[in-house]
């Protein structure tokens, strides 16, 4: 891997030039301890010593260092870390997990149903009804017309589970159950 730097008017600055993208989009910023647990790349760099800040954008990783600080001892450090990181395939930033629990899916769903889906529904004289959400399932069941309706696979596959689809990603497909049918 080849890394470029570039000096700053800043003499306790340097931008690094990985041949790598090194984030998506967007950049961070790290400055305390707290915020360099957010990247073991930054972290790494801290722990050399004599860093104060590090920037870091999709081409660029800049670097501040304290004043009495040397670069000459700095920069092939950095250097060394950012090419440990990349060959190892680690993260640059740790994305906090997302963890939705089963409660908050259920309760998004409820709320489109109720919103969107229930009030087309009863345009057509029919009604839908939340019966459970398991491992990416949503178990309903339609009502009055849509119960009968030679067009109600459609309007669950194309209305209901896009819908619940397109703003809960969590859902894999809808499925229809008869009144007291087992779940």
């Amino acid at each position: 891997m080849i890394i470029g730097t570039q000096n700053t008017p800043d003499v306790n600055v340097i931008n690094f030039f990985p041949s790598q993208k090194i984030l998506k989009s967007g950049h961070a910023e790290f400055v305390d301890a707290k915020s360099i647990r957010k990247s073991p790349l930054a972290e790494k760099i801290f722990d050399i010593g004599g860093i104060v800040s590090i920037f870091i954008t999709p081409d660029m990783i800049s670097v501040t260092k304290e004043s009495n600080a040397d670069w000459t001892e700095l920069k092939p450090q950095i250097m060394a870390e950012i090419m440990d990181n990349f060959s190892l395939g680690e993260d640059i930033i740790i994305s906090p997990p997302t963890s939705t629990d089963d409660a908050d899916i259920i309760k998004q769903i409820a709320g489109l149903i109720n919103a969107r889906i229930r009030p087309a529904l009863k345009q057509d004289g029919g009604d839908i009804s939340f019966i459970k959400y398991s491992d990416g399932i949503v178990y309903v069941e339609l009502q009055g017309n849509c119960s009968g309706c030679p067009y109600a696979a459609i309007t669950l596959k194309e209305g209901v589970e896009k819908l619940l689809k397109t703003y809960i990603p969590q859902v894999k497909s809808v499925i229809n159950c008869k009144p007291h049918e087992e779940v």
